[in-house]
Order: structure tokens, then sequence, then C-alpha cells
């Protein structure tokens, strides 16, 4: 026996614990229950958390989505705890659409996958029919497109037929005017022949010289009307084709089946979910740092990045990172491992920075200009165990922030006006760093130098 409690979700637990799907729930309807559920995770703490999940109580809603959906739809299904807790936070943000759900009369316009997505949440009585509905409105969706694509089909190949049915009338239309007019032209040579009977030999071979003509005529009308009635057969096979595609698209639709469309439809999705945490990557907010170093500014009059630009050098000539180099208080900033996935990309990571390091601690000793070089530490599973060479900075970025982000916040903490030259390939680096005021080289343009040293 199930006890009541004084929460509605306990309450509706209790109504619909005979209540349960007799098939998977559909794919849209479960992953916006996970959407739901990695929103209203963040309002719980981590003891109201099952143990499963606690490891993605510090990560943003798609994250979670993306690495706890699984384990999050199955404590959903198997945890009646856990799941009151989620339907008392959907209760808060949604409450409207959670109060008319329990009430028995959701809204008319709502989406019928949240609706689905909802009801399986709080659990009301019902749910089930309103969990069904929507995999039974996205089938007969997906059916209704697959049946237009036949039906448009279908009207090309008609109106392709009834152009060529035209253009073989007009064929025959014209074949039957040449042959009028070689009739015409038949009678003609016969009444010269009757009225000319002194020259009975020239009158009978150009009366075979007509039959001749006439004979090539006709075979050449026969063999325009075999070759239309040969293009006539082909297009009412297509025809026949397009109504048996039809006729199967209508059976599919009738069983509830597209693979085609199912396929689609993943691979959309797939796409979605993949733009949507590129987006969300490229939009970390800025963290605040302060300069590595305090620097004098440059002076008025001395050489800047921009007076280097203007010489007649090659932007892969060495002798412009030389230059560069050879400002007053010049700063080195290199992105990593795009220079070391340029130049040795088949080592392991950790002899690439040995590689790299080893390079700049020797151009440092030349030129006697600041060089940081940053690594990107997100998917480090623990701290690198690596001495910096002297006159080298070594820094990795922390996790959640890319190394990217972290080139851009060393630019934007320097003074302006100090000479800074970024080593990257990466084109949204090299724009970034540009807009800050720092000059951006090619990472093919440092592996040449290096390998003068």
């Amino acid at each position: 026996m199930v006890e009541r409690t004084g929460d509605p979700g306990a309450a509706g637990d209790a109504e619909g614990v005979t209540e349960a799907l007799d098939r998977p729930l559909p794919e849209g309807v479960r992953r916006r229950v996970v959407a739901l559920v990695a929103d209203a995770f963040g309002g719980l703490t981590v003891t109201e958390l099952p143990t499963q999940l606690r490891q993605y109580a510090r990560f943003t809603p798609t994250r979670r989505a993306k690495f706890a959906g699984n384990a999050m739809a199955a404590a959903v299904e198997s945890d009646p705890v856990f799941r009151q807790r989620i339907a008392g936070r959907l209760r808060e943000t949604q409450r409207e659409l959670a109060e008319a759900i329990e009430g028995g009369s959701p809204p008319a316009a709502a989406d019928p996958v949240d609706v689905a997505a909802v009801a399986y949440v709080l659990r009301p009585v019902g749910w089930v029919k309103l969990v069904e509905a929507a995999g039974e409105e996205a089938q007969r969706a997906s059916a209704e497109r697959a049946g237009e694509e036949a039906a448009r089909e279908l009207q090309r190949l008609r109106d392709e037929l009834a152009e060529a049915k035209a253009a073989t009338r007009h064929e025959t239309e014209r074949t039957r005017t040449e042959l009028e007019a070689a009739r015409k032209e038949n009678d003609g040579l016969q009444r010269k022949l009757r009225s000319a009977q002194s020259d009975v030999r020239r009158g009978a071979a150009a009366l075979r010289k007509a039959e001749a003509e006439l004979e090539a005529v006709r075979a050449e009308a026969a063999a325009r009307q075999a070759t239309a009635d040969s293009e006539a057969r082909r297009l009412r096979a297509r025809l026949a084709e397009a109504e048996s595609a039809l006729e199967a698209s209508r059976r599919a639709v009738r069983e509830g089946r597209s693979v085609e469309d199912m396929r689609l439809r993943l691979l959309l999705d797939t796409v979605l979910d993949a733009a949507q945490g590129l987006r969300r990557e490229l939009a970390l907010p800025p963290a605040s740092m302060r300069p590595a170093d305090m620097v004098d500014a440059v002076e008025p009059g001395k050489m800047t990045p921009k007076d280097i630009a203007t010489r007649a050098l090659s932007e892969m000539d060495p002798a412009l990172l030389d230059q560069l180099l050879a400002l007053p208080q010049a700063h080195l900033v290199v992105d990593g491992y795009n220079v070391t996935k340029t130049g040795y990309p088949t080592m392991p990571l950790e002899k690439q920075r040995l590689r790299l390091l080893g390079g700049l601690a020797v151009l440092a000793a030349q030129t006697g200009a600041e060089m940081t070089c940053v690594f990107d530490g997100a998917e480090l599973a623990a701290p690198v165990l690596l001495a910096p060479p002297r006159g080298v900075r070594v820094l990795f970025s922390k996790p959640g922030v890319t190394a990217d982000e972290l080139i851009r916040q060393i630019v934007r903490a320097e003074p302006p006006g100090r000479p800074v030259v970024v080593v990257s390939t990466d084109r949204e680096v090299a724009d970034g760093v540009a807009r800050a005021g720092a000059r951006p080289v090619a990472s093919a343009l440092l592996l040449k130098r290096l390998a003068r040293t």
C-alpha cells in the first residue's frame, strides 16, 4: 500500500503506481526528460542526489545532459524520491504547465513532447497516454513528410510524361506535313510526266527519284514514331515505378515505420547536440587575470610590431621573428599544442612538450625576450610533472578554460604599447589577439626559426 503525503508528486506516484509504459520511451520525449532533469539538477544539494549522479553536480545543464543523460534517465525511472524532488523543481520553474497537467487538462497549444516529458516526471493519472500520444504525433509528422515527398515526385513524373506526349504530338504533326508535301510533289511529277510524253525516260527517272525521297521520308517518320513510342513506354514504366514507390510509402505510413526518416532525424539530433556543445564552449565567461610580469611600456619612437610589418620581409621568413623579438620588452606567447601538432604530430604529447620547450629555451637565451608557452590542460587527468626550462614560462589552462582563451587573457593583461607576439595557426586566436594589439605569426614560422638554433 502506497502512503500518501502532502507532496503532490508523491500523490501522483501513488495514484499512477499501476500505470507503466508498454514500450520504450519515445526518443524525443526521453531527450526532453533528460533536459528537464539536467536543468532541475542545479537546484538540489549533493546529498539530495543519487550516489551515481553526485559526480555531475558541478557540471552545466548541457554537459550533464551530454555526459550523464543515461544515468539521469535511469535514476528518474528507478528512484521515486529523486523523481519527486525533480518534480518539485518543475512545479517551481514551470508552474502553469505542471498545474495544468496534474489537473488533467494540458494546454492545447503546448508542445506534445514538452507535455509528455513533464507528465513522465510528475506521474499524474493518465501520464502514460500523454507519453504515447507524443510518440504517435512524432511518427505521424514524419510519415506526412514522407508522403508529401512521394507525391511531389509523382507529380514531377506526370509533368515529364505530359511534356513527352506533347513533343510526340508535335513530331507526328510535322511528319504528316512533310508527307503531305511529298505527296503533292509526287502529284506534280506525275502531271509533268503525262504532259511530257516525248521525254518518257527522263520522266520515269524523275518519278523513281520522287518515290525514293518519299520512301526516305516515310522511313524517317517511322523511325521517329518508333523513338517516340519507346520514350512513351519508358515514361510509362517510370510512372509505374513512382506509383509503386508511393504505394510502398503509404504502406510504410500505415505501418508507422520510416527507417530513412529515423536515420535522418538521428543525424540531425547529433549535429544539433554537437553545435550546441561548441556554442557553449566558445561562450565561456572570460576569467580575470593580471599581467604575467610587470614591465615598462614601450618608449615613444621605439620600434613596434606594426613597424616590423611594414618591412619587405616575407611572413614565413625567420628573420621576421628575430626582428619582432629584438623589440624592447618583447613578449612571445606560444600556443604549445598548435605548434607541436604542426611540426611533429606523431610524437607523444610529453615528447612534443619537451622538444618545443627545449627549442624555446635556446631562443630565449639568444634573444633575451620574455617567453610564455601555453598548453591546453582541459583533458589532463593529473598534474604534469614538468620543470620549465630557464627563461620560459609554462602555463596550462584550468578546467573549463581553453588554451585559446588563456592566450587571449594574457594578451589583454599586457599594458598597451608593449610588443606582444602570439604564435598560433588558429585563425580565431590570431584575429582575437590582433584586435587586442598583439602581432600574430604562424606556427610554421617559429618551427623554421627553431630549426636554425
